[in-house]
């Protein structure tokens, strides 16, 4: 069994068949079997899911985003709050990025310097900047177990040289991110409510009680670097192996489902991966279809997230054994079957086709919050079917 260890956070390679890995990693706030798909809690939540049904479909691990938690309600609201965790009342681990998908994503409300990037809240027009030690700071103030480093995500299509100026970006603000995060990482707000142990007390002169700083416990969290590179080959390799050289205890794969085709993207992955430790966790930012998440686990990729199951869902797309079902179609409405006769999710167990179409066609809040159920229930049943096939020897196998 391979192990990397940084403080508290570790991850340990279990089974490999072929180039998948079944792992885990170890952090301040649980253990998260890998593969492993995150569902995406942007602001704090998934979107209609109450936490307690999100950890009866076993749910491991969260994606929370920077960007949209320093707007609102704000760094420091949260860290007074007790980090997200305790915020959002949810004791396993969250990761966060960095927020540089989303400053990018704006388009004509950021400018992007050297420094930083200059942009203009989507809420009510106000002017920010990140930059790599403020997108490290806000991460170190909402305390989420696993953190990204500050990245430039290269638009979909760019000429090569504008994308290698963009990689070359991301590695200086990478090794920004780091120093930043090795000068204040003793800054987290080290009152995470959902470790499994209580936290030490010593007594102060004035005889109060104080919590020993997790750190000198040996607890912290963890900075992943990213790879970029747009869709060139040999820009995702040299990308991957400087921010390897840079000694990060992860790496992300970022920049890629947006918009290119599909081949393209298992193409850019494989070219990155390849340059990647072996013994340290694997992060695919931004994918993918069911299919696709298990290819990418093919590829030996480790973590994954994805909008699209709760996305999807809101706008009546289900995810089944049979394929895919838009749920508003006329042909499901007296359909007494339940939504996937292979699916053990509360939904299926209870729910009919046509009640489900019903609740769509009426605009009922609840069949946004049953179809979400339902999609991250088969995101993530077809997670731990990969993840047995690899501790079976039987993934390879199947993937011809």
């Amino acid at each position: 069994m391979a192990t990397i260890e940084t403080m508290s956070f570790r991850f340990e390679i279990e089974a490999r068949d072929g180039s998948a890995r079944a792992g885990r990693l170890i952090t301040p706030h649980g253990e998260v079997e890998t593969p492993v798909f995150m569902p995406v809690g942007t602001v704090g939540t998934v979107k209609g899911v109450p936490q307690d049904v999100l950890e009866e479909l076993g749910v491991q691990i969260l994606l929370n985003n920077t960007y949209h938690l320093y707007l609102r309600p704000g760094v420091e609201t949260v860290r007074r709050l007790g980090g997200v965790q305790k915020f959002m009342s949810w004791d396993r681990p969250i990761l966060t990025d960095s927020g540089g998908f989303q400053v990018f994503s704006l388009s004509d409300l950021r400018k992007v310097s050297e420094d930083g990037v200059a942009f203009r809240s989507h809420l009510d027009g106000s002017s920010h900047f990140f930059s790599p030690e403020s997108s490290i700071a806000a991460q170190i103030g909402l305390g989420a177990d696993i953190i990204m480093a500050f990245d430039e995500c290269t638009e979909h299509p760019a000429e090569y040289a504008r994308t290698k100026d963009s990689m070359e970006l991301t590695l200086r603000w990478a090794a920004r991110s780091k120093k930043y995060f090795e000068e204040h990482k003793q800054e987290v707000p080290w009152f995470w409510r959902g470790l499994k142990s209580a936290p030490d007390f010593e007594m102060d002169r004035d005889g109060t009680a104080e919590a020993v700083p997790l750190q000198s416990r040996g607890e912290t969290q963890a900075l992943f670097g990213i790879v970029q590179g747009g869709m060139f080959a040999d820009l995702r390799r040299e990308s991957a192996r400087r921010t390897v050289d840079q000694d990060f205890p992860g790496y992300a794969i970022g920049g890629l489902s947006v918009g290119e085709p599909r081949p393209m993207t298992y193409e850019m992955v494989d070219a990155a991966i390849r340059f990647l430790p072996q013994d340290k966790p694997r992060y695919l930012m931004g994918v993918g279809t069911p299919e696709e998440i298990v290819h990418y686990a093919a590829q030996g990729v480790d973590m994954m997230d994805c909008v699209l199951p709760t996305r999807a869902a809101r706008h009546g797309l289900l995810f089944t054994s049979e394929g895919r079902i838009t749920i508003k179609n006329a042909r499901y409405a007296a359909d007494e079957g339940p939504l996937d006769p292979a699916c053990g999710c509360k939904v299926c167990a209870r729910y009919s086709r046509a009640y489900l179409r019903h609740l769509y066609s009426s605009n009922e809040l609840l069949a946004q919050v049953l179809n979400t159920i339902h999609n991250l229930a088969y995101y993530l049943g077809t997670m731990r079917k990969v993840r047995q096939a690899i501790c079976a020897g039987a993934f390879a196998a199947t993937r011809g």
